[in-house]
């Protein structure tokens, strides 16, 4: 039996069937999603843990606290949902880099 989790990150440009990986040490698997948008992450949050019982899903800074609500909501406490983020630097950081590489996005 593996520790099973799901990492998800937003990019507007994103095909969730397409950026996908997964790795695999035998007692831990890693799937890692890009998505889309806020509808895509549910679809593919809700198909990963039904198809291979997935026990936590971080998710990277870009979603909101209303968008980490919505995933923790799906699953009614049966799966861990936490939030990848950062100091205050480390997060100006990261908004300018998404900033730059999504044309002020």
């Amino acid at each position: 039996m593996s520790f099973n989790v799901l990492f998800m990150a937003h990019s507007p440009d994103a095909d969730a069937d397409l950026h996908r990986s997964m790795i695999d040490t035998g007692k831990f698997k890693l799937w890692s999603v890009v998505v889309r948008n806020q509808a895509e992450a549910l679809a593919v949050a809700k198909n990963l843990v039904e198809e291979h019982r997935i026990d936590s899903i971080l998710l990277c800074p870009g979603f909101t606290h209303q968008d980490v609500a919505e995933i923790v909501t799906a699953f009614d406490g049966q799966v861990g949902v936490s939030a990848a983020r950062g100091d205050g630097l480390s997060n100006k950081i990261a908004a300018q880099a998404r900033a730059r590489a999504y044309g002020g996005v």
